[in-house]
């Protein structure tokens, strides 16, 4: 968990450098804070199980096993990266990982995730879909519509929201009239669960018993994980509409930090394996970013064929 973490962190650090250096295009958003949901939430999946992303989703992807190489040479718009470079920062999926895509338009993985139950439904397999989407997402009508379908049919579907207070600039406090986005699934007659989203532990206990849940039952469960970004919500976000000293309050409950104390304090955990964790994954990340700089562009011409599905194409 504590490496998983170390990984996430480390990649979004380095991507905003990237970034900062006009080496990627476009924008990025980043999850630097909110590390523990997506460690916790997806190690409580099996490996088969299927995940459909956000806009802010690097995590999730490393999480799920994705490869720096491939991730940091999407950013750089090369033909090496998981979508030939033609995708970017908000667009990243792997098949083979059971990722079923991130996509930039607020709350429109969540009826893929649905479409994906409803397929796992009429194949009789045995699995479950994750799907992950901001506070802000919960207030759109795909939200509604999607786990109204759920509900009614009654897939596999665990829908976590990422709370991490703000929509672009307002405060969740502004636009959810409910205490717990929680509280939604009473409209649906689904459970709803809050959990604490800094702690990665308690991330992976209540996940681990909603996909026991859901796996059995076949009824989705909606769960609501409060958490903190740290940075804004995109890089042209100037980031006025809070103050540093509640980015500070939220810093004290950082996951990765309190984590690594909780591991010392237990006697898991050195000091000198923390150096040696974060000299590991500094390694590889300086290995990925050498090969996507090296990497060749993507052909013109080929774009269009990859963006239209053809038949024999694997989905």
């Amino acid at each position: 968990m504590l490496y998983t973490m170390k990984k996430i962190r480390a990649f979004e650090e380095n991507a905003e450098k990237l970034f900062m250096e006009g080496l990627v295009h476009g924008t990025m958003h980043l999850s630097v804070g909110e590390e523990a949901v997506a460690t916790g939430a997806i190690l409580a999946l099996r490996s088969d199980d299927y995940i459909a992303s956000t806009h802010r989703g690097h995590g999730h992807m490393i999480a799920k096993g994705g490869d720096f190489k491939r991730m940091f040479a999407e950013f750089l718009g090369k033909r090496t990266g998981y979508c030939k470079g033609l995708g970017g920062s908000m667009h990243i999926a792997d098949a083979s990982l059971y990722h079923l895509g991130a996509t930039g338009v607020v709350s429109s993985a969540i009826p893929i995730a649905v479409g994906a139950a409803l397929a796992i439904r009429k194949k009789g397999l045995d699995k479950i879909v994750l799907s992950f989407f901001g506070d802000g997402a919960s207030n759109e009508g795909l939200f509604y519509e999607s786990v109204n379908m759920a509900a009614i049919w009654n897939l596999p579907v665990i829908f976590l929201c990422e709370n991490n207070m703000y929509a672009m600039s307002a405060s969740v406090k502004k636009f959810v009239p409910v205490e717990n986005i929680s509280d939604k699934a009473k409209a649906f007659n689904i459970q709803g669960v809050t959990v604490d989203g800094m702690d990665v532990i308690a991330v992976y206990e209540v996940v681990k018993e909603a996909a026991e849940s859901v796996r059995k039952n076949s009824i989705p469960i909606l769960i609501e994980a409060k958490t903190y970004r740290y940075k804004g919500h995109s890089k042209s976000d100037l980031n006025l509409y809070r103050t540093k000293e509640e980015i500070e309050e939220w810093k004290k409950k950082d996951p990765i930090d309190n984590f690594s104390k909780k591991l010392k304090d237990m006697g898991i955990l050195t000091d000198e394996r923390i150096i040696e964790i974060d000299r590991e994954i500094e390694s590889e990340i300086e290995s990925a970013v050498e090969f996507a700089k090296s990497s060749p562009e993507p052909i013109l011409n080929e774009a269009l064929d990859l963006i239209y599905y053809k038949k024999g194409d694997m989905l």
